[in-house]
């Protein structure tokens, strides 16, 4: 059992041995370290990422030593990898900067929507529904051409915006379908994403009807539980176990073409 997407200190969770020793306590294989992370040019962007302290891209040869020196301490593997913020206009810098830093794998998020974070739910509250749809179209859109870029090894919790009630319930069977195609079509792999299970949204990403389209399709998944904390690596570990057990999933482990000297 791999878990390829969870955060440390280096972004915006807990320490890194502690998250470690968190995932050996589970009976974790592995653990991957997909901290925040975003290049893009924009000021704005730039204003948010250092006011949140997501600062990967300066500190990420930091994070690699402490990497390496508890990976002679504990009995699990642990993978140096980024999440990185991905805009189709802003391909050319992402993938400039995903092979200077050779990281073990990288997935990639949509997490920005008409200049906000999908998260802020006071942006997407007063907008009359006919803005939201399309504001979800363009989600998926971005997803779509996120999967197609072939920058990332994963994409991370691919309807995000159901965490956000003000957007939720939007997506169609044209935004699966198509969402689809593009995975057919690329080795990039969608996560069974753990991030809210237990909090308020109760659901894990993909949502059931989307997650059904595509194991319908022959697409194959990975495992993320997106924990920030140690005490959440183990419980959505339990659940994703089961929910693969419940569907005979079995998660596929990335290839990771990690050269370690």
């Amino acid at each position: 059992m791999y878990d390829y997407h969870a955060h440390t200190n280096y972004s915006d969770g807990a320490f890194l041995r502690w998250m470690v020793e968190a995932a050996a306590d589970a009976g974790l294989d592995g653990i991957g370290f997909a901290d925040h992370c975003n290049v893009s040019p924009e000021p704005s962007a730039r204003r948010h990422k250092r006011a949140f302290g997501f600062n990967l891209d300066l500190t990420y040869e930091r994070r690699r030593e402490a990497i390496e020196a508890v990976r002679e301490d504990v009995d699990v593997e642990v993978f140096d990898a980024a999440e990185m913020d991905y805009d189709p206009a802003h391909e050319e810098a992402i993938a400039a900067f995903l092979d200077d830093a050779g990281f073990d794998y990288a997935v990639g998020s949509v997490h920005d929507l008409d200049g906000a974070n999908v998260h802020t739910r006071s942006h997407f509250a007063d907008k009359p529904e006919s803005e939201r749809r399309a504001l979800v179209d363009r989600y998926f859109e971005k997803l779509v051409a996120l999967v197609e870029s072939e920058l990332f090894a994963v994409a991370a919790h691919p309807d995000l915006i159901e965490r956000n009630p003000h957007l939720r319930g939007f997506a169609t069977e044209d935004h699966y379908a198509s969402v689809v195609d593009a995975f057919r079509d690329s080795r990039t792999v969608p996560e069974i994403n753990a991030g809210r299970l237990l909090d308020d949204y109760g659901e894990f990403h993909p949502a059931p009807a989307f997650l059904d389209r595509l194991v319908d399709a022959g697409v194959e998944v990975t495992v993320g539980t997106d924990s920030h904390e140690p005490d959440a690596i183990a419980p959505r570990v339990r659940e994703i176990e089961a929910e693969l057990d419940r569907r005979e999933l079995e998660a596929v482990r990335l290839d990771h073409a990690v050269n370690r000297s």
